[in-house]
Order: C-alpha cells, then structure tokens, then sequence
C-alpha cells in the first residue's frame, strides 16, 4: 500500500508543517506543483466547499509518476475575528494580499485595553483549518481550529501569513486550549506564530490538528 501523499500547495510553509507531522506517522510528503493561474479558488462561504473544489482540480494535474494507491492532499485555512463578525474568514488569503497585516490591525485599532485578558477578548479570533484527502475516489475531510487573540502589533521572524499577529491561546497539557489570562503546559509567553520557532507552533497548529483529524479517519488509525 502506498504512504505516498501529493500535497497540492505553493507555500513552502504549509509544506514544512505537512511533512513535519506526516512523517511521524508513516507517510511520505511529495509537493504536487501546479501553475497557480490555472487553479481558482471559489467565492464560497466556506472553507470545505474550498477545499473540495481544489481537490477535483488537482486530478486534473495527476503527475506522470502517481503510482497506484498514492492520495492528494490539499488544505483551506482562513483567520475569523470575533469582532469582525468572522471576518476575513475564507477570504482571508485575498484580504491578506491587499491589507495585509498592517491592515488588519488597523481595523482592530479602537479595540484595546490597559489590562491584558480584556484586550484579549476583545480582539479574540481562531484559525481554522480544512484538510480534504483525495484516496481511491473517495475524499476525507478534516478540521483543526487554533483559538487566540490578535496582538496589538506584529511580530517579525518565522511563520507566514496573518501568524506575525495571531497570539494563540495557552494549551494545557492534553493540548487543549485554556481560556485569556490561563497559564498552561504549552505557551508563547504572548508571542504571536511569528515570534516562536516551528516545533513551539507545532503544538498549536490549525493545520496539525486538521492533518490530525484528517488521518485518524483513515482505515489504518482504526
């Protein structure tokens, strides 16, 4: 049986992510390359109707060396903040590229407060992840959500996307996420995804929970 998955992704990132934790359970990561003008992403509302269309466009683009028993992996994640009412959402990728994070936290600027758990509440999001897996014709879906807040300014080094600003919340030590102002086992210390390195995010991840998810369905985890 093949432990082959093609992960249908440009971002190296998510890429890093999918291999770290895939690899741990027997699987192998191949990055399936597509030019990026020739897949779309729907105008959907939401982020399985997102994921499945990029799966059956991704079998239009089967490699010449997918052997028999290989599977498809492709993974839709978007930022909701609670005061936004769930904006940007599964548009979060577009809002991204035109505001970017600089933008964001200017819309969040008139939300803030002098003690810490308020602020957090107040500008509270999650990270939603959806992972769809493509194997023998049949498509398995999988949700990961990372709870946090948005800092009140980004911080640069690792990580893409909206991670210089998401601060997640405190995990304790079943990973389970713990509510503002709790200490738990695993913590940033009020860093955001880009001021920790990979194996803190790790632990946090959207995408590691919906990769979780995703092959805890398979019929070798029962």
């Amino acid at each position: 049986m093949s432990n082959t998955v093609w992960f249908l992704t440009g971002n190296q990132g998510k890429l890093a992510e999918a291999e770290h934790h895939l690899k741990q359970i027997g699987y192998s990561v191949r990055q399936l390359i597509v030019d990026q003008e020739l897949v779309y992403e729907p105008q959907a509302e939401n982020l399985v109707t997102v994921a499945k269309s990029k799966i059956n466009q991704a079998l239009n683009f089967i490699p010449s060396d997918f052997s028999d028993g290989d599977m498809i992996l492709v993974e839709d994640a978007g930022l909701f903040v609670d005061a936004l009412h769930g904006f940007p959402g599964v548009y979060s990728s577009f809002v991204h590229s035109t505001i970017g994070n600089s933008g964001m936290l200017r819309l969040l600027s008139h939300l803030n407060s002098a003690d810490p758990v308020s602020s957090a509440n107040l500008r509270s999001a999650h990270f939603k992840a959806i992972a769809a897996l493509w194997k023998s014709d049949e498509v398995i879906i999988g949700e990961g959500i990372c709870p946090g807040h948005i800092s009140l300014e980004a911080m640069e080094g690792n990580g893409f996307g909206y991670d210089p600003i998401f601060i997640p919340y405190d995990l304790d030590a079943e990973l389970n996420p713990l509510s503002p102002g709790n200490y738990g086992e695993f913590s940033t210390h009020g860093k955001t995804f880009g001021g920790v390195d990979s194996e803190i995010k790790q632990k946090f991840s959207h995408r590691t929970k919906a990769l979780i998810d995703l092959f805890n369905q398979m019929p070798s985890a029962s």
